[in-house]
């Protein structure tokens, strides 16, 4: 899933860029650009590689499942996960049960 050489392209290019900064710019600005680039490169790498697996649904999941992984859990595939709460037994969504307000519940799927 995740391309190893284009992600060892990617880090060997920002240590190149790192390397040159340090080079040209004064000792304390060099350093905190080099930090800097090895703090943002990763991060701008995996929201590109998290991009890809939403899948092509444009903004947001395209699965329907709320998990935003496209393809891996299925395409369209319902509701997503409900909750069934152990003192009521009513089905819901999200944290408490509108019913009784109870917080202890299980998965349904």
């Amino acid at each position: 899933m995740i391309n190893y050489k284009g992600y060892l392209v990617f880090l060997f290019a920002s240590l190149a860029i790192s390397i040159g900064l340090q080079l040209v710019l004064p000792f304390p600005y060099g350093l905190g650009a080099a930090l800097a680039i090895f703090i943002v490169f990763p991060l701008l790498l995996r929201k590109r590689y998290m991009a890809r697996m939403r899948g092509s649904g444009g903004s947001g999941s395209g699965s329907g499942s709320g998990f935003g992984f496209g393809g891996l859990f299925g395409q369209g595939q319902g509701t997503g996960v409900r909750y069934v709460c152990l003192t009521c037994n009513h089905r819901f969504k999200g944290g408490d049960c509108p019913r009784c307000g109870s917080r202890i519940k299980r998965a349904d799927f």
